[in-house]
């Protein structure tokens, strides 16, 4: 029975239409022999088909001066496919693994993780289901905590470390090596979820491990009290009851308006539950005048707007695009500010409602 090809890497990346100079948010698949492309990440049959064997990958990729991130994959019949990712570390995931799938096909071998299963076997005997069971245990199992990071507080979880820690403690495993392997199991069986950008990030398969032995990778049994709250030094943090979420990130930033293509400065509240970003008068007023739903949007980095007067734009821009195809522009202050809030936006993306 021939075996299905192994999903190497999925997830939003924005598309260029094959005919139209286009640019589409796209559900991508990387297989070990070409990569599907979906209209919405729920769908069953894909849009299209690339076919990695005789490919090759550019990137970067400089053919279009106004997107950045982008990467060309060149198939065997010359066709041009472009691709375009949030950040820098995404794009370069997104290029490392396609090379190392068509070299694999180059030589007629299957795609292959680096893995740690070569040189450590578990024992047959563990039952994860049981562990897990041992782990919450309220006297000899792993303890939760009030944990703070960037500004944010996790009730009910615990570090990676910790679980390590227990794995030895406990005789579960005979060394780290294998404890992280095991972690790995227990986190993909959803018996450990990833709480916060550090755990969240190696989860999605942009670490060389999916479960990280770190103190500041946080994780927590699914049906724990598990919260997280934010907090922030500012005088005019805005909280209201109606609002459920946690503060992932607020802030000043520039809005393009929809019809009059103006800039104006906006106060901006990113929630995780919903899944919104607000956006409010800076002078004051607590009632927003708009919101932007970001369930299954895709969010880039962009050199400049087409059709629209550049406004002061430094490399500083980026775009929004809804899952009904809204398109929203935005500017930062810096760089490093706009990369901040993609990250913010994107983890909120993936995981609120």
């Amino acid at each position: 029975m021939e075996q299905e090809p192994m999903r190497i890497r999925e997830g939003y990346l924005v598309k260029k239409g094959s005919m139209f100079n286009t640019w589409k948010p796209m559900w991508v698949v990387l297989l070990e022999d070409g990569i599907e492309f979906y209209k919405r990440k729920a769908d069953n049959s894909p849009k299209g088909m690339i076919p990695l064997k005789g490919s090759s990958i550019h990137s970067p990729c400089q053919d279009f001066g106004k997107r950045m991130f982008v990467f060309k994959l060149t198939v065997a019949k010359q066709q041009d496919h472009f691709f375009q990712a949030a950040y820098l570390e995404e794009r370069d995931a997104w290029v490392r693994d396609i090379k190392k799938a068509i070299h694999h096909i180059d030589g007629g071998q299957r795609f292959a993780r680096k893995s740690t299963r070569k040189s450590i076997r578990l024992p047959e005997t563990i039952n994860l289901s049981a562990l897990y069971l041992s782990m919450k245990d309220p006297e000899k199992g792993i303890k939760e905590l009030k944990l703070e990071k960037d500004k944010r507080v996790f009730n009910h979880c615990f570090t990676g470390t910790c679980v390590i820690d227990w794995l030895v403690s406990s005789s579960s495993v005979r060394n780290r090596k294998e404890g992280l392997l095991l972690a790995s199991s227990l986190l993909s069986e959803g018996y450990l979820q990833p709480a916060g950008d550090t755990s969240k990030t190696a989860a999605e398969g942009l670490s060389d491990t999916p479960f990280l032995d770190l103190s500041d990778a946080y994780y927590y049994f699914p049906d724990s009290g598990f919260f997280c709250e934010g907090y922030s030094s500012d005088d005019d943090v805005v909280l209201k009851e109606e609002f459920r979420g946690t503060i992932v990130k607020q802030g000043c930033l520039l809005k393009q308006g929809h019809r009059r293509k103006n800039w104006k400065v906006r106060k901006f509240v990113l929630r995780d539950d919903p899944a919104y970003l607000h956006y409010y008068d800076p002078a004051g007023g607590e009632e927003p005048l708009g919101a932007i739903h970001l369930r299954g949007c895709v969010v880039t980095a962009v050199e400049d707007m087409p059709d629209t007067k550049k406004y002061d734009v430094d490399n500083i821009l980026f775009e929004i695009i809804t899952a009904n195809e809204i398109h929203y522009y935005l500017q930062a202050a810096s760089s490093t500010e706009r990369t901040e809030w993609i990250k913010a936006i994107q983890s909120v993306a993936r995981t609120g409602k």
